[in-house]
């Protein structure tokens, strides 16, 4: 008799100690039964961080066609029109700036992005083929050069020269490319032989004041297909 009246001490103790202790914070209450109601959670709102981006920005499948890097030759796109469902198609920049569009052919992609070429592709489309047609054309890989230079006369080696693509190319560089000149090239006369539609031009730079002076403002951009030709200096006994 004594056990259980201890034991009902004890029970009544803690339940006069939970009934003294600080009341939750939250706004559930206990239905008649005793059990407590917890509210229902307020929906999340979207806010600017965790909203996806806008469909106008993109393609319509979240990807963005670039619009900064301009089509050279030897640079590898991807072309998928969304419509199509179907996969990507491989293509290459030819070496004359073109890409054999499917539905189109050959077009020209000199001095245009991704973006512009996309641009431009779903106009055409849209005109003879497709209602509505969504161009993805993604950069695969950049081309590693955009063409070659020829070298000629006293330098430590002759031939061409593969110009690096995203660089600025120069006479100057060009005889560094080349091992430098010989012992008895005419460095105060370098001559570039440019094509242009209206015939060959002849360009002339003291590579003397380029790579010996530091005066690099008066080099030469070089552009595919130029000659680079050195002469020998005159020798005196």
């Amino acid at each position: 008799m004594k056990a259980w009246l201890s034991f009902s001490v004890i029970v009544l103790a803690g339940a006069g100690a939970l009934a003294q202790g600080t009341p939750p914070t939250s706004s559930a209450t206990r239905d008649a039964s005793g059990f407590l109601i917890v509210p229902a959670t307020a929906p999340i709102k979207a806010s600017p961080t965790n909203m996806l981006p806008s469909p106008s920005a993109t393609t319509g499948n979240g990807y963005v066609n670039d619009d900064k890097h301009k089509l050279i030759a030897g640079d590898k796109v991807s072309f998928q029109i969304l419509e199509d469902r179907s996969l990507p198609v491989a293509l290459q920049v030819t070496e004359s700036t073109e890409l054999d569009i499917p539905y189109i052919g050959r077009v020209s992609v000199e001095g245009k992005t991704c973006k512009q070429l996309a641009d431009d592709m779903k106009v055409l489309l849209e005109q003879d083929y497709y209602k509505r047609a969504t161009i993805i054309i993604g950069l695969d890989a950049m081309a590693k050069v955009i063409g070659r230079i020829y070298v000629w006369g006293p330098v430590r080696n002759q031939g061409p020269i593969e110009i690096p693509a995203n660089e600025t190319f120069t006479a100057g560089k060009a005889i560094l490319r080349a091992g430098g000149f010989g012992d008895f090239a005419n460095k105060k006369e370098v001559k570039v032989i440019r094509k242009t539609p209206r015939g060959n031009v002849t360009l002339k730079v003291n590579l003397v004041e380029v790579l010996e002076k530091g005066k690099t403002d008066q080099d030469i951009v070089l552009e595919p297909e130029d000659f680079i030709i050195v002469s020998q200096r005159a020798i005196n006994f």
